[in-house]
């Protein structure tokens, strides 16, 4: 018999909020975590993306929370990207409609000081990047001192992005006595060690083995030669597929993706957008809020903001260009199939993608069907500069005369150069300029 959350024994209001959100069985993860975070022990959660972690912590953290007249922030949550400060914040304020929770997002690249300001009210639940959460905490901007349950979603991503040295100086700022919980798609030595140093024996709960691909996903494969081969083919299956109506593209780095933007851009016209970390903050929410609402039928992203879109909608994911690791192939993937949706992944493989294809079968332990390309799909002979063949000039070696045949290491001078320091008399001087000798007047 499956769960639903009238078995959580959640409060009245908590479980009102659940119902109008449209919620009525919990995932897996959901399921598994509740009853531990509820006892009050520290949690370290193994699931993929796009499984409900959000909702996994909020709900029994939310359940627990008593008003304080103080307004002393007691929930902090920790991720690590701006996109998924405000989803998270959003997540929050639904879940809380009816009760007297007060949330805050902190995350940089806005005013530090209007940050400052907004805390002086004080909160419940801060959401924030850990960046900005430091420069906040170690001016004082809030209690710090206050935060009963800490939560660090995406760890391994936030290890990946270069945010030890913060994570390691918020928990010494921390007050001793808290309950961590830590939610990750892997268990890397990184977040294994961050476990050991911080959290006080946590309970491991698994929604599944790191590495298994969500059954909602269909997985495929396309073997093709350049770029501009895999631009034709993306927008071929874009013409002809019409199921493809909410497509996530990935792309490997910010300059490719703005390359395939202007290759697609004339044919899509204002139903494309791109969003990566070289675009503004609001460019970026307003991206994916026109994604959301269906504005745009697709949008090309780079591996830094794959944690930081959270539709539920996507219907295909696009890796236009394969990541460096298995991890963000499951991340990335993670966003389409979710809400027990049918989800498709779609990866064009070039010749120098076999091994990063290998490496990721290996992980998941299945292999990525590999279709025909269309027969009608034109296979483009032009090559961007990256992929034209290095050419390496062969220098042949040069016979150098032996050593005594060399005669000096300098040039000699010209003759107009030449030039000899000779000492010059006076008497000489005298002749040279009056043609005669010249006395010098004697002493009186």
């Amino acid at each position: 018999m499956n769960m639903r959350f009238e078995d959580f024994k959640l409060e009245k209001r908590l479980l009102n909020a659940v119902t109008d959100l449209g919620y009525a069985t919990p995932t897996t993860i959901q399921e598994r975590v509740f009853s531990v975070v509820m006892s009050g022990a520290d949690v370290c959660g193994i699931a993929q993306t796009g499984t409900g972690k959000t909702l996994a912590y909020l709900l029994p953290l939310l359940n627990q929370w008593k008003y304080s007249k103080t307004k002393d922030p007691q929930i902090l949550v920790l991720v690590p990207t701006r996109e998924l400060v405000v989803q998270v914040v959003d997540a929050v304020n639904r879940l809380a409609a009816q009760l007297s929770v007060t949330t805050i997002g902190l995350y940089g690249g806005v005013n530090i000081n209007t940050q400052r300001l907004e805390l002086q009210p004080g909160c419940d639940v801060l959401v924030a990047t850990p960046g900005r959460l430091y420069d906040l905490a170690v001016t004082g901007a809030f209690k710090i001192k206050s935060i009963k349950k800490l939560v660090i979603d995406e760890v391994d991503e936030m290890l990946a992005l270069g945010f030890r040295p913060q994570l390691q100086n918020i928990m010494d700022l921390l007050p001793q006595r808290r309950q961590n919980l830590l939610f990750s798609a892997t268990l890397t030595e990184d977040v294994s060690a961050l476990l050991d140093t911080y959290f006080d024996n946590p309970v491991r709960v698994e929604a599944a083995p790191a590495g298994t691909p969500l059954k909602q996903i269909e997985q495929a494969a396309y073997e093709v030669p350049n770029f501009y081969t895999k631009v034709a083919l993306l927008q071929l299956l874009l013409r002809e597929d019409h199921t493809m109506s909410k497509v996530l593209v990935f792309a490997a780095t910010k300059s490719l993706a703005d390359d395939l933007f202007a290759e697609l851009e004339p044919a899509f016209g204002d139903s494309i957008g791109i969003i990566h970390s070289n675009k503004a903050q609001n460019d970026r929410f307003q991206t994916v809020q026109r994604f959301k609402d269906g504005t745009y039928r697709l949008i090309i992203a780079t591996d830094i903001v794959a944690r930081g879109i959270d539709i539920a909608e996507v219907t295909h994911v696009v890796n236009f260009d394969l990541p460096e690791s298995p991890e963000n192939y499951m991340h990335r993937i993670g966003r389409t199939g979710r809400a027990d949706r049918q989800g498709h992944a779609i990866s064009f493989i070039t010749e120098r993608d076999s091994a990063a294809k290998e490496e990721i079968e290996a992980f998941m332990q299945l292999q990525i069907p590999v279709l025909d390309l269309p027969p009608h799909l034109e296979i483009s002979t032009r090559l961007t500069d990256d992929e034209l063949p290095k050419v390496h000039m062969k220098v042949p070696p040069v016979d150098l005369p032996k050593k005594e045949e060399r005669g000096a290491s300098f040039h000699q001078k010209s003759a107009k150069n030449m030039k000899v320091n000779v000492r010059v008399s006076h008497k000489e001087k005298m002749m040279l300029k009056y043609g005669k000798p010249k006395k010098r007047p004697g002493k009186k």
